[in-house]
This record gives structure tokens, sequence and C-alpha cells, in this order.
């Protein structure tokens, strides 16, 4: 009888957290593979539990194009300048009047010649809410495209390429746009970054935590509860949309990326085809991850976009 009882109160909790931890390795395979196989164009993604090391892999070395994601590369290399003694994070820098790297129809567009901006700022709008005269003047001020894709390169990231505006990438920007990367390496940056193994530990760990505050938040993020920290980016064009996320969930971390290109709906809608293969993803990977964690998306949350 006392074995009995020393089993039911000792071995059994053990085997049921083994058992749980066995779970959590086994990713759920079977439902994002059919989200991406039925998947109305080409679908990419990327997943890794950052805690057991356990991956999935859907069309991950598959290059696909950034859209807006291309940012992350351009920050990086923003910092790397800014270790280098380039130029600092607080220095201003005087807008137009005619800037080769203007966009238009945007926050940063819209100043006044002479108005000056400092990198700090330039940065947090590139990545928060996406400005793209602000990227684009980072992406010239570090260098293009070009010293951009050195630095990618010397990261062994082979794919991640930034092609608007930079020498040679004609080819690849007609077919891409400006930017391209897989599921894989944007996956792998942005887990570099939260590792602290990008530029120097202090710089990913500024990084990190702009990455956290992003204001397109209806996407991946809209299935994580708000209360939990994740550093994000997306992008879309008309027939390709692109996320990658890092959650600091409470069993433990993970990343994943998730892409789409050539699809058919090209229709700028919270229900567009790409944004509910996002949304599901993530869904699908926080009830794995989470799976006693009772929050529920707020499905009206759109209403404010």
């Amino acid at each position: 009888m006392r074995h009995k009882l020393f089993i039911i109160l000792f071995i059994l909790p053990l085997l049921i957290a083994c058992n749980e931890q066995y779970n959590r390795s086994a990713l759920p395979v079977d439902q994002l593979r059919l989200l991406i196989e039925e998947f109305n164009g080409v679908a990419g993604l990327y997943v890794k539990d950052l805690e057991t090391g356990a991956i999935l892999e859907l069309n991950a070395d598959t290059v696909f194009p950034t859209a807006s994601m291309v940012k992350v590369p351009i920050m990086v290399k923003t910092f790397e300048r800014i270790e280098q003694g380039e130029f600092g994070f607080r220095d201003e820098f005087e807008y137009g009047p005619e800037p080769p790297y203007e966009y238009s129809g945007d926050i940063v567009s819209d100043l006044q010649p002479g108005s000056k901006v400092s990198i700090a700022q330039l940065v947090h709008l590139m990545m928060s809410v996406s400005n793209n005269t602000g990227s684009l003047w980072l992406q010239y001020l570090v260098g293009t495209g070009t010293a951009i894709n050195e630095y990618m390169s010397e990261l062994g990231l082979e794919h991640t390429r930034v092609n608007s505006r930079t020498e040679g990438r004609s080819e690849a920007f007609s077919r891409y746009g400006w930017g391209q990367t897989t599921p894989r390496e944007m996956a792998t940056l942005v887990e570099r970054i939260y590792r602290g193994d990008i530029v120097s530990p202090h710089a990913s760990e500024q990084m990190y935590r702009i990455m956290s505050r992003n204001y397109f938040d209806l996407e991946a993020m809209s299935q994580i509860p708000p209360v939990v920290n994740a550093a994000s980016k997306n992008g879309s064009v008309s027939r390709s949309k692109s996320e990658v996320l890092l959650v600091n969930g409470p069993s433990g971390d993970y990343v994943f990326c998730v892409i789409t290109k050539e699809q058919e709906d090209t229709r700028r809608e919270y229900n567009n085809d790409g944004w509910v293969l996002a949304r599901e993803v993530s869904r699908i990977l926080w009830n794995h991850f989470e799976p006693d964690n009772e929050w529920i998306p707020d499905e009206e949350r759109n209403q404010y976009w």
C-alpha cells in the first residue's frame, strides 16, 4: 500500500510533467501543413520552439518578398553603424528639401525641409508604424542596400537582401520588390537578436525592445494575449503578406515566420487570405504552447483598424 501511495504522490506527477514536455516538442505539423498546402497562393512557414529546439519547416527555404519585413535588416545595419561609431543613436539629421530617399505620403515625407530628425526617431517610426521614408532614409544613411546586403552575408543569411534602390538588384526587385528573404532566415535573424547575438548584446537588447512595440497588431499579434511580450514585424503588398513573431510565452519562448506570395486575394481587407493565414498559424501555435491558458482573442478588435 505504501508503495502504491508513493507512486501516486511522487512518481505520477513526474511522468505527467515528462509527457507535457514531450507534447510541447511535438509541434502541430498536420494542422499547419494543411493550412500551408490549401492556401490560395504560395505560403511558407518556419517555427522554432526556443525551449526544446523543436523545428517545423514548410517551404521554409523558399524565397519570398519581404515587403516591410525588409526593415529588420535595415535596422540591424543601422545599429551596426552606431556600434562602429559612424553616428549616434540620438544624432539628428536634416530633412529635405528633395531627398533621394523620399517615399511620399507618410509622416516623415510630410516634414518641412530643414526639419531635424534623430536616428532613434527614424528607427522607431520604421519599426513601429513602418514608415517608408524613414526606412529609405536609414537605408541611404547606412550605405544603401549594398552595405546592408554585405552585412546580411556576413551574418550567414544567403537570401535576405534589399533590392530597392540597390545597385545590381534590378532583376530581383522586379521579382520580389523592396526585399527578399526566407521564413527560416527571417525567423533566425529575429531569434539571434533575441539572444543578443546581433551587433552586440546591448544593441540586440535595444532592437528587441523596439520590435516589441508594433503598431500593426491585428494579425499574428492579435492571437497573443496583450499581457505577453512579443517582438514582431509584418509586411504587406498586394500579393504577399508576411509576419515574423517571437513570443515570450509563460511556458517558454518560440519564434515563427509566415510569408505568402502569388496570392489570388489582393484585397486590402482585414480578412485578406494572407492575414487570415497569419492569424490562424499564430492561434494554433499559441494554443499548442500554452494549452492551459484561458485567454480568448477579441474578434471585434478590427473595428479600431
